[in-house]
């Protein structure tokens, strides 16, 4: 029987305050929900939801810039709508004019509404989606992925160009005589087939762009599944651990007593 080193305390010690440390851990996990208190748990696995994390943060980046140009190519659908509208008209005033029985007085009155329609689409040919032409002979890049080396993933949206020769030639037409609405009409349903054209290339565009959204949609809930399963904790699984610990931690504070109460023992040889 020793006074001096009291080895049962220490051991004692020693496990409660491992106890202790196992509690604190499982407390930290239950109240941040992350199974990855501190780096040391998983050094791997922190690395790779950080990954995970970041990749998902340029998907949801990607989505919204796939959704901006779905928009875009809805204003330019709306405008072509508008578009064909007037050519219709434009189509009606011609053939309206090819009338040999009307006076060049009387197609000087269609041919105003025909000016002013030739106009629209003018004015329209000029329109922007912030700041970007809507109609140009050129096409755009949306990002919608990125390799693990960085390179964005792109795809090429074709704009159509409304100042093309197709509808030059039948808004510079005029119907102020009989000869003239018939080449009128004539540029007018060439425009009219080019417009038809156009327009299918958009709705091409914007179901591409649709399925574009869907797939890193996909690929974003498939990435954040992934991270959850390193990073999350199972709530069920720590509440039992956590149960655990508390009970060690209270059996070994209740023993760390004992062990310090047995060197008094040494008192009863003395007296």
């Amino acid at each position: 029987m020793i006074i001096n080193t009291n080895t049962g305390s220490a051991n004692a010690a020693r496990i409660l305050a491992e106890s202790t440390s196992a509690l604190q851990k499982s407390l930290k996990r239950l109240s941040t929900g992350s199974r990855i208190a501190s780096i040391e748990d998983d050094t791997a696995g922190s690395a790779i939801s950080k990954k995970f994390s970041a990749q998902v943060t340029r998907l949801n980046a990607a989505r919204s810039n796939v959704g901006n140009m779905i928009s875009f190519s809805q204003t330019q659908d709306g405008y072509m709508e508008k578009v064909a509208g007037a050519l219709e008209r434009m189509s009606e005033l011609a053939m309206l004019s090819t009338d040999e029985t009307k006076s060049d007085a009387d197609r000087e009155l269609y041919g105003k509404e025909f000016t002013e329609l030739g106009e629209i689409i003018t004015s329209i040919a000029g329109k922007d989606f912030n700041g970007t032409s809507l109609f140009s002979a050129s096409t755009l890049a949306v990002a919608v992925d990125n390799t693990q080396a960085g390179a964005a993933v792109t795809i090429a949206i074709t704009r159509k160009n409304l100042g093309s020769t197709a509808y030059t030639n039948a808004t510079g037409s005029n119907i102020a005589t009989a000869a003239a609405a018939a080449t009128a009409l004539t540029n007018i349903q060439t425009a009219i087939t080019t417009l038809a054209s156009d327009r299918a290339q958009i709705g091409a565009n914007i179901s591409r762009l649709e399925t574009e959204r869907n797939t890193i949609a996909i690929l974003r809930d498939n990435l954040s599944a992934a991270r959850s399963r390193i990073i999350d904790v199972d709530v069920a699984e720590e509440s039992a651990n956590f149960a655990r610990q508390q009970i060690l931690v209270q059996s070994g504070t209740a023993m760390l007593a004992q062990a310090n109460v047995i060197p008094q023992s040494a008192l009863r040889l003395i007296g």
